[in-house]
């Protein structure tokens, strides 16, 4: 869990998703944006950089020059929930700012807007330890525990290396306990 900054970004839960989603993101760009960051995986700088055309034929397409490492570009399905978000928010039609969360610099919202909102959004449903990071992190591992396997949540993600993917996936303790269960004759 995050403290002060330091650690990885806590795995919620999906009582504390409902609660963020409802009570937690006052704004439908908020909803939209972490459902984004949710239903697809992505890291919240490629959320961030979207731009309105990215969003089309029941697909996001998150461009190679706004990846991590910039190697590939990833297209993802919108699965229903997200399409629902992605419905309820529109951006102002801007033909100077191309981008699906707009600022009023003429750019894309930035990280640190994106941070601020989040940590107002926990701290009126009171969850602490969750990070910008922490909707990759979940999405992640409820593939993983619903028996997605590791390349497929990788090709989603855009990892390069599994090592580095599974460094994402939490093991609760109720995993482990049942993990040594099955030892022994």
């Amino acid at each position: 869990m995050k403290v002060a900054g330091n650690g990885q970004g806590k795995v919620l839960t999906a009582n504390e998703l409902k609660r963020l989603f409802s009570d937690g993101f006052i704004r439908s760009r908020d909803r939209t944006l972490f459902a984004i960051c949710l239903f697809t995986g992505c890291r919240i700088s490629e959320a961030l950089a979207l731009q309105v055309t990215d969003i089309r034929n029941k697909t996001i397409t998150f461009r190679k020059s706004t990846t991590k490492g910039k190697l590939k570009t990833r297209n993802i399905d919108i699965p229903a929930p997200l399409k629902q978000y992605l419905s309820e928010y529109q951006p102002a039609s801007n033909p100077y700012n191309p981008y699906l969360f707009p600022s009023r610099q003429g750019k894309g919202l930035s990280r640190s807007m994106a941070d601020k909102i989040l940590r107002a959004a926990c701290l009126r449903i009171g969850v602490e330890g969750v990070s910008t990071h922490s909707f990759r992190r979940t999405a992640l591992t409820q593939m993983h525990n619903a028996g997605i396997p590791l390349r497929h949540i990788q090709e989603i993600s855009g990892h390069n290396d599994l090592g580095t993917l599974q460094r994402y996936l939490e093991v609760s303790p109720e995993q482990k306990k049942q993990a040594v269960s099955v030892i022994g004759w």
